[in-house]
């Protein structure tokens, strides 16, 4: 396994960036057709990757769809931060030839948290890349020493952002196959402002091992000692954190299922299983591979996600025009942490929640700071997903001419 190359050229300055790595590679100029903060072209990609665009119904809600399936890897893999299913399939195409490189994060030798890219050639060492990363690295910078190397089939396991930028450039980087497995992703931020919302959480976050967003409304955290806690949503400290803890760039994600993956594990509609988009031949041959190891079920929807989507949009306009969000009463937060998984959106309904919250998220922010990107930033599945909430594109809109309430 080779780690990050410590002679990565610095990123040049520039605004909604997370660092993805293009920058960093020999034409730094690549960004300018590669990133999904300028001007993203969905239905030119996914009929370029996918072999058409996504269609109506939920395929705009989750994008190009082969297949779906609630999943659990079993026996589930050590130190995964679910079942391992996204490390497995790597892992199996190592095994199986079908790729000479995985380029992956790894954790930092110092901080559990702090992602490195490394290039992963052998399917033992998938193990070291299991768990969650939180914070910003160039992941694609690895793309031209892979080439360098040698490697002429590849998979990268990256975050939607990271995967946008690849597919703009794989034509021109001469590897005969790349496998892109996805994983969901947004609400990132710095690895440093990562420790101090965990030192929010508990007395003792130099021991936690394990933080996860779970379906069930409810935070797990695993601590040194065995020892697990569940914080409900409601009693996090969000309206605690400053307001530039996340940056505008994932406040403003346009793609929170990776739309552009051949396959994406992620966990929304899993209703405590993992979750799986497989979306053309690549992901279905990834799939096929590890599927006897697999337990897959039809994912499921339940409750109804419109209160719970009016209400976020709400709270968002007041700390997007930085104002005081409305806090429930501490009284309150154990009642409602209590109902919500009872009674609130689950499975596919979760994650249709979740995804017009980005949406809204995406254009309320957008607005405020930097309406200029607006119209070529904003793509056709933000403003469809939003339109029943009352948003009506626009190149640039005024935030004082919202109606909807």
């Amino acid at each position: 396994m080779k780690d990050a190359l410590p002679d990565f050229a610095e990123a040049p300055a520039r605004t909604l960036c997370t660092d993805c790595g293009v920058s960093r590679m020999k034409d730094p100029s690549a960004c300018g057709a590669a990133c999904q903060f300028i001007k993203p072209d969905y239905d030119g990609a996914e009929s370029r990757v996918h072999g058409r665009k996504a269609g109506d119904g939920d395929e705009t809600f989750f994008g190009v769809t082969q297949a779906m399936y609630r999943a659990a890897l079993t026996p589930p893999k050590q130190d995964a931060q679910w079942t391992g299913i996204t490390t497995r399939l790597a892992e199996k195409l190592l095994e199986d030839g079908a790729v000479d490189a995985v380029l992956t994060m790894v954790p930092d030798a110092h901080d559990r948290w702090k992602p490195v890219p490394a290039i992963i050639t052998q399917a033992r060492d998938m193990a070291r890349a299991r768990g969650m990363r939180m914070g910003y690295a160039p992941l694609l910078a690895l793309l031209e020493p892979a080439a360098e190397a040698g490697h002429k089939k590849i998979a990268v396991i990256g975050i939607p952002c990271q995967v946008y930028a690849l597919r703009a450039l794989e034509e021109k980087l001469g590897f005969e196959r790349i496998y892109a497995i996805g994983t969901p992703c947004s609400d990132n931020t710095t690895t440093e402002n990562f420790h101090s919302f965990v030192d929010r959480l508990t007395d003792a976050p130099e021991t936690v091992t394990y933080l996860e967003f779970r379906a069930d409304y409810h935070v797990e955290l695993r601590f040194e000692n065995g020892r697990k806690e569940l914080i409900p949503f409601l009693k996090l400290p969000i309206s605690d954190l400053p307001a530039d803890f996340f940056p505008l760039t994932c406040k403003t994600c346009v793609d929170y299922t990776n739309r552009l993956a051949d396959i994406t594990v992620g966990y929304m509609a899993g209703e405590g299983d993992q979750w799986l988009i497989v979306r053309n031949g690549r992901g279905a041959e990834m799939l096929a591979g590890i599927r006897n190891e697999l337990t897959l079920d039809a994912p499921r929807s339940k409750g109804n996600r419109t209160g719970a989507v009016k209400g976020f949009i709400t709270n968002t306009r007041l700390a997007a025009g930085g104002l005081p969000v409305r806090r429930m009463p501490n009284f309150m937060r154990g009642v409602m942490g209590w109902l919500m998984p009872k009674i609130g959106p689950r499975g596919l309904e979760f994650a249709r929640a979740r995804l017009e919250m980005k949406a809204a998220e995406t254009v309320l922010h957008l607005e405020r700071e930097a309406p200029a990107k607006m119209k070529n930033m904003v793509p056709k599945h933000v403003w469809q997903l939003v339109a029943p909430y009352g948003f009506k594109k626009s190149e640039s809109r005024n935030p004082r001419d919202d109606t909807h309430q």
